[in-house]
């Protein structure tokens, strides 16, 4: 897979208090102008006195997951984990199967 086929990340980041959800998207948004992204969601999700840790929903036509990561370990953010990676012509989202 290239990055070019990469429609949606799903990002489990710990970041510090400083800078704000804000500029972590802003920043996103203008330093990725290679990686085609055209919208960023991030939510908190959990808090202690120092960090903060965050989902980031990346989507765009051709992300650069390097290049993502770059920029929020620039802006002293830690990415845990990679929870989801979507690819292709189109974006798939989940069903519920019996299963679940």
């Amino acid at each position: 897979m290239t990055s070019s086929d990469i429609r949606r990340l799903v990002l489990d980041v710990l970041k510090p208090y400083d800078p704000e959800l804000n500029i972590v998207a802003s920043n996103l948004i203008k330093r990725c102008s290679d990686s085609g992204i055209e919208a960023v969601n991030l939510t908190v999700y959990e808090m202690d006195r120092l960090t903060q840790k965050i989902k980031i929903i990346v989507e765009g036509k051709s992300l650069d997951y390097e290049e993502i990561n770059d920029v929020l370990a620039s802006l002293n953010c830690i990415v845990h984990s990679l929870d989801q990676c979507v690819a292709g012509e189109r974006i798939i989202e989940d069903i519920d199967t019996p299963q679940d």
